[in-house]
């Protein structure tokens, strides 16, 4: 049985109030509440996940740096990357926690191989890869069985500021992007291959959502 996600095209946001919002969405939702995607672009900022150093973050410039309560190490975000994130209840979907993760990535190797570009996993290092460079970055958090915080995948996108950090924790790991490749530049585009290839991999039916971060009910005392 295929089960409904809401998917929302927000545009591009600001890092934190997008972080908030699908922390406060996976604190107030219900065993009755639709998974949903948002699908965005951020303006410029580094996030350093929970097991990020700050040594790993070299010159960030006139660039924020955030820490934040996702996995993995320091990573950048910016126009022309898209940023999605999934916020599912696993229970419901019958994912592991590494499943979800290796799903999220085979969505991404689906995706580019519309283009006829070859993208690989490797062990013990989430995201995805063409040859020796970084297409995608993962970076999730689970939490009362729920997922949020997501992926990051380069389309079009400046690469210089990844220059100024150690990707995801390595040094000198190289990084590349979709276009570069022989994809295509426009993010629309590839969003809806990706959304595709992402309710492939985990059974939803896509449902479009106002373009608007949910508003969330107010708690009532008890």
């Amino acid at each position: 049985m295929s089960l409904p996600l809401k998917v929302r095209r927000l545009g591009r946001q600001p890092y934190q109030p997008v972080w908030h919002a699908m922390s406060a969405f996976t604190d107030n939702r219900t065993a009755e509440t639709v998974d949903e995607l948002w699908l965005l672009e951020h303006d410029p900022v580094f996030t350093l996940g929970q097991a990020g150093k700050m040594e790993h973050v070299l010159a960030p410039g006139d660039i924020p740096v955030v820490p934040v309560d996702r996995g993995g190490q320091v990573t950048y975000h910016g126009p022309g990357q898209i940023v999605a994130y999934p916020m599912i209840d696993l229970r419901r979907a019958g994912v592991s926690v590494r499943e979800l993760v290796n799903r999220i990535e085979q969505a991404i190797i689906d995706t580019v191989a519309h283009w006829r570009i070859v993208a690989v996993r490797r062990e013990g290092a989430p995201g995805v890869y063409v040859g020796d460079a970084k297409v995608a970055a993962l970076g999730l958090r689970v939490r009362r069985g729920c997922s949020f915080h997501g992926l990051a995948f380069n389309v079009a996108m400046d690469l210089e500021p990844y220059h100024r950090i150690n990707p995801c924790g390595y040094k000198g790991l190289e990084v590349t992007q979709l276009v570069d490749l022989g994809g295509p530049s426009r993010l629309a585009d590839v969003e809806d291959v990706l959304i595709g290839e992402f309710c492939r991999q985990f059974g939803f039916t896509a449902e479009p959502a106002a373009p608007l971060i949910p508003e969330l009910p107010a708690r009532v005392a008890v």
